[in-house]
């Protein structure tokens, strides 16, 4: 089959299609044809330093979408022709190619008025912002959240899930993006280069900080987050831990909740596991009802991955950029 190879790691800018192996089904799990792949940050990231699991030449992509192929042994509740979308092990195979296997608990059937594109938008991102918001920090109407990177996937998404629960949502991009994150129910938009978000944060809610913060940028953001949660307030970070230790007072008690959405494969816990399916049957009718933008921005070939990743390490990129493969 045909598949996007990474040789060796670091070297994910210069990985070129060629023909590898074809996978075969095991026990639990099933064949997918694949349409469509995402492309997401932990793909040039884990590509950078590889991962002891890998052999190479390796495939990325976690996030893909395509029709059921072949069953493997013990798979009894789905057939095949399905079309499905999931995330999958990072210390496996990836999505970049022809063809992927994948467990059968952790997918989910897309409806047929949902494009594979569409589909695929959601698994690392829009999956990994469900679970902090509803898993991790259980926010509830009326409460308000600080969302940083509201141009991204992880925020973009974010976005739409709190809006639509009732919460009060302020959320960082660059000014250029201020129109778009607020067509997606943004309360309050921040510019980060220019202003100082906490300090903003203080002045939005007359000093008293917010209930909610989830960070997707990295430690050094997550650390100064902190200081703009109210009393009891919390924070969800994916890309690095704020300093915890140093922020534990009695008189301003705080929660630190740690997101990672792709661990869970490797967990051993298989109700832990079929949450991926449960979040993406949730996310997928939402969409099919249209009250949830899948934030399909860009469509790219798999001979342009390498030019799209490097695009998102820049941090350039607003919404989801998607790899049909054919």
């Amino acid at each position: 089959m045909k598949a996007l190879l990474l040789e060796d790691k670091g070297k994910w800018e210069q990985m070129k299609v060629g023909e590898t192996d074809k996978p075969i089904p095991k026990v639990g799990e099933v064949l997918v044809r694949m349409k469509a792949a995402g492309l997401n940050p932990v793909d040039y990231k884990t590509a950078t330093g590889g991962i002891p699991a890998w052999n190479y030449p390796h495939i990325l992509g976690v996030d893909g979408a395509g029709v059921i192929e072949e069953l493997g042994e013990g798979v009894d509740t789905w057939k095949v022709g399905d079309r499905v979308v999931f995330h999958s092990d990072m210390t496996k195979r990836g999505n970049y190619a022809e063809y992927n296997v994948t467990s059968a608990h952790t997918i989910s059937r897309i409806p047929d008025e949902i494009s594979f594109v569409d589909a695929v938008a959601l698994p690392c991102a829009g999956y990994t912002a469900y679970q902090a918001l509803f898993y991790k920090l259980h926010i509830q109407m009326g409460d308000s959240i600080l969302i940083h990177a509201g141009a991204g996937g992880v925020g973009g998404f974010a976005i739409q899930l709190a809006k639509q629960a009732g919460l009060t949502v302020i959320t960082t991009a660059s000014s250029e993006n201020h129109d778009y994150v607020k067509s997606l129910g943004a309360d309050y938009a921040i510019d980060y280069r220019e202003q100082d978000f906490v300090q903003e944060v203080m002045t939005m809610t007359e000093g008293l900080g917010v209930d909610h913060v989830l960070d997707a940028v990295n430690r050094e953001n997550a650390d100064k987050s902190v200081k703009a949660l109210a009393f009891n307030g919390q924070i969800a970070f994916i890309a690095g831990p704020p300093d915890a230790n140093a922020n534990i007072r009695f008189d301003h008690p705080l929660s630190f909740h740690q997101v990672a959405l792709g661990s869970v494969h490797g967990s051993g816990n298989f109700r832990q596991q079929q949450t991926l399916q449960t979040m993406g049957d949730i996310m997928l009718e939402m969409v099919q009802k249209g009250t949830l933008k899948t934030l399909v921005e860009k469509e790219v070939t798999l001979e342009e991955v390498p030019a799209a990743l490097k695009q998102l390490s820049e941090r350039h990129v607003k919404g989801k950029i998607i790899a049909t493969i054919d």
